[in-house]
């Protein structure tokens, strides 16, 4: 990447020649400006409402039922997740400062709800990041317990004791560390290195203190706490038919000192103390990533991957011996084949998938009910908000296009388009969406149904932004070939290119049209902001023609009226996006930190005065405020999430 970040360029001007974001005769109400000089009666914030995100790629056993079942607690980013399932209402844990890796809940009557969450960190990164577990009320909110890890980079698993009293945590360090701590006192009892390959998950048996097991990559292991020492004893396959040492990923437990651990290859291992007594062969015909068991019956859940038929499914529910068994088939709208995350409450199976969708099956009906719909793996990047509805769209890695409802907080609608999808955009009207691809496609959709209504491709590389200019005459494509494309939408679906717009130094950010469609900004990769007229493409050096200039939307982290949004440690963190809000009263960023920011507009002064809010793993990817300014969304990359922020004004 070339150029200056803007802060550090050394242009300086003074009040009195800063241009405010337009200085045209008439203002359209989507960008007035903001006349600092009158006094704001209102202070402005925001309050997280709605997280669309359940951590499901790469985590296991994270999602658990709390209060009989009437709430459940998971994760995502570095957010966990308390969501009521009678009010449909989500309240938030925001202590972490990093992606949570683990969750688990505190199974002993004394210490209900009682949460240990542990993230990822690196020790000698970024001050504040270093790996913690966080033992907290789940109805409150209270830290009870911040546990400074002994795990160098991050804690992979985490699981209470019988009496609820002990903690154990595996690091997914090169040792994988096992770690047994007194949470209360925040004191460790023990620690002692696990196994040169990765363990995915350490469980203490359902009725001790003193006995776990540790299962990972080729490897069971008991392991018994004596004193402050740990001991443990190797699985021993032993004589049994097709028995061999294979890669496990859960594990359970039943009466008799017997032991259950899930394979990589669909079989169930059963163990009496550390010896193999017999094999479940094929439990699921792909990996069994998660299993769950209560002491109350006995009865035995598994999850795995799996595509469901009349015998099969990826949710079996087995008696006490894993003899028999029942498959559920999960019904989300399509096949659900691999499941990394089950719990048991009152009649009912809760289910997180890889994709990121959370589900209730019915034990006795069998009847899947979707709870949360989130995008699979991949960074979300497309995001656009309705013209005129309380309506947001995300385009992502993962080939989707989802459409969100954010008075209802329900996705109303989704559809595959087969490649990773890098930008979004709402036509004035509403009624047109247009989606730009990384394979250098771009897809016009029936905004209401997602049907293709045509598609097109100039370019061969990924498209970083596109938008319609407000007439809908125009529809602007920017790529990382350092080009803008003009297309005419006037002569229907054949799309003619009008012009593109050359001489531009980077790859593009972001583009803004004009209130009168006449004029596109373009910021770069270079750090420069140019403007164009359209739909002749020619560059617009005079800078008195471009300050009298009103611009429909303003998403550019480029330009005197937004320098202040970049802060001091912008060489170490990027500011990734903006948006301004329509009444022209606020700027919000998200940054390569994982920060959401909110600024007053115009915001030219160095290092200008923010809130910040903290939820998003780094790093937020794109931003924008709702039609009417109620609500700010926010899209993440690694987290793979869309956070619902309520936008609020109370008096100073």
């Amino acid at each position: 990447m070339r150029g200056t970040k803007p802060h550090q360029q050394l242009k300086e001007l003074s009040a009195e020649e800063r241009p405010p974001v337009s200085r045209a005769a008439k203002q359209p109400e989507k960008l007035q400006r903001n006349n600092v000089s009158k006094k704001k009666r209102l202070v402005e914030d925001l309050v997280l409402d709605h997280v669309f995100g359940f951590r499901g790629f790469d985590c296991r056993n994270n999602l658990h039922y709390l209060n009989d079942g009437s709430d459940i607690v998971y994760h995502t980013a570095a957010t966990a997740i308390v969501h009521s399932l009678s009010a449909g209402t989500q309240s938030f844990y925001l202590e972490h400062t990093d992606d949570i890796l683990c969750l688990t809940v505190n199974q002993h009557p004394k210490y209900k709800n009682i949460i240990a969450s542990g993230q990822i960190g690196d020790v000698g990164e970024i001050p504040g990041t270093n790996p913690s577990i966080h033992v907290w009320d789940a109805m409150s909110k209270q830290t009870l317990s911040v546990l400074r890890s002994s795990h160098a980079k991050g804690v992979g698993y985490v699981n209470f004791s019988a009496t609820g009293k002990l903690l154990l945590s595996v690091g997914v360090e090169p040792e994988h560390t096992i770690t047994v701590w007194r949470w209360q006192e925040g004191s460790r009892v023990c620690s002692k290195a696990g196994h040169p390959d990765r363990i995915f998950v350490v469980e203490f048996r359902p009725d001790s203190d003193s006995q776990f097991v540790s299962v990972g990559i080729k490897h069971v292991k008991f392991w018994t706490l004596a004193g402050g020492a740990l001991m443990y004893k190797k699985g021993v396959v032993g004589s049994v038919e097709d028995g061999r040492m294979q890669t496990m990923l859960s594990v359970a437990f039943g009466a008799n000192n017997l032991t259950f651990t899930g394979a990589i290859n669909g079989d169930v291992y059963v163990w009496r103390h550390h010896f193999l007594l017999r094999l479940v062969a094929k439990a699921h015909t792909g990996p069994v990533f998660t299993m769950y068991t209560t002491l109350r019956d006995g009865l035995i859940v598994t999850g795995g991957k799996e595509r469901p038929t009349k015998e099969g499914g990826a949710v079996k529910l087995w008696d006490q011996e894993m003899k028999r068994c029942r498959a559920f088939q999960l019904e989300t709208g399509q096949q659900v084949e691999c499941v990394r995350s089950v719990c048991r409450g009152k009649g009912k199976i809760l289910v997180g998938t890889k994709d990121g969708e959370i589900l209730e099956v019915g034990e006795k009906n069998a009847a899947s009910n979707l709870l949360l719909d989130s995008h699979g793996r991949g960074g979300i990047w497309g995001l656009a908000a309705h013209p005129v509805k309380e309506l947001c769209v995300t385009a992502s890695d993962d080939a989707t296009i989802r459409l969100w409802d954010l008075s209802d907080k329900k996705l109303l609608n989704k559809v595959c388009v087969g490649h990773a999808a890098r930008c979004v955009s709402f036509s004035s009207d509403g009624e047109m969406l247009a989606v730009g691809m990384k394979n250098g496609e771009f897809l016009l959709l029936l905004a209401n149904s997602l049907k293709i209504w045509t598609k097109k491709r100039d370019r061969s590389a990924g498209l970083q932004d596109i938008r319609f200019s407000p007439d809908r005459r125009l529809l602007a494509v920017g790529s990382v070939e350092n080009t803008v494309d003009v297309y005419d939408m006037s002569g229907g679906p054949v799309l003619p290119r009008l012009v593109y717009c050359s001489d531009i130094p980077a790859f593009i950010l972001q583009l803004d049209f004009s209130a009168d469609s006449g004029y596109i900004q373009v910021s770069t990769g270079a750090y420069r902001r140019l403007v164009f007229e359209v739909p002749s493409g020619k560059l617009l050096s005079d800078q008195s023609a471009v300050d009298r200039i009103t611009w429909a939307t303003w998403t550019s982290i480029l330009g005197d009226e937004v320098l202040g949004i970049w802060p001091r440690s912008a060489d170490r963190a990027d500011v990734i996006c903006a948006c301004v809000s329509h009444a022209g009263l606020n700027v919000v960023s998200g940054d390569d930190l994982g920060l959401v920011r909110l600024f007053d507009f115009p915001c030219s002064d160095k290092f200008a005065k923010h809130k910040r809010f903290l939820g998003h793993s780094p790093h937020v990817t794109n931003i924008r405020f709702s039609h009417d300014d109620q609500h700010v969304v926010s899209t993440g990359g690694d987290d793979c999430s869309v956070f619902v922020w309520k936008y609020v004004q109370v008096p100073p």
